[in-house]
């Protein structure tokens, strides 16, 4: 498998995934920018939408938006239980969230990456993802993970998308169990190996 990111982006998710799940897979990184890839790539003929992430299978066939690669990776290794069991209402749970935090808090954010948006626009987005957040946090008071006692795919996640809150403005310190929460994250050896190895990578041209 071959798994076309981009650092600090959401590709970040399932490279934890990949992590977590000890598969073997090749990091390919992408210019944003360019749509060049490391492995000399128009990035567009990879993926036609033309962002990150992209995992593409031994056999050609690619798989493209975070919530769809998740839950295919780890269907791999089932018995790792990063997804509730598909068919189970658990798992229904697990897409509620991955839904949540893909068209409220990754969306939601995304406006906030144009630094030519007015400043009281920002204030309106900014506004809006802390109201998400309250809601994520009444969750995570009362236990460790999303979907409870256990990680999941939903948490390399949200645990990705937190990690822009600092630079649009948003301290995760206003919300005690959010904190613990990415602490908690930051500490899995699959998250340090993920950070690692992108932090290492080679910039594209």
């Amino acid at each position: 498998m071959k798994l076309y990111f981009a650092p600090d982006t959401c590709s970040l998710s399932p490279h934890i995934v990949l992590c977590e799940l000890g598969l073997p897979f090749e990091l390919i990184r992408v210019n944003n920018r360019t749509k060049r890839s490391a492995d000399g790539r128009d990035f567009f003929q990879v993926n036609p939408k033309g962002y990150v992430a992209a995992l593409m299978l031994d056999d050609g066939q690619v798989i493209t938006e975070g919530a769809a690669i998740v839950q295919y990776l780890a269907d791999l290794a089932p018995e790792t239980a990063l997804a509730p069991p598909c068919g189970s209402f658990e798992r229904v749970r697990l897409q509620e969230w991955l839904n949540f935090i893909t068209s409220e808090i990754h969306s939601g954010s995304s406006p906030l990456f144009n630094t030519t948006l007015p400043e009281a626009v920002k204030t309106l987005f900014r506004d809006k993802l802390r109201h998400r957040l309250d809601y994520v946090a009444r969750t995570l008071d009362e236990q460790p993970f999303l979907l409870g006692k256990d990680f999941s795919v939903a948490d390399a996640y949200l645990f990705t998308v937190l990690r822009w809150m600092a630079p649009f403005s948003i301290e995760l310190k206003y919300w005690p169990s959010l904190t613990r929460f990415m602490a908690l994250i930051a500490q899995r050896k699959s998250v340090e190996a993920a950070l690692a190895a992108e932090a290492a990578s080679q910039a594209v041209p």
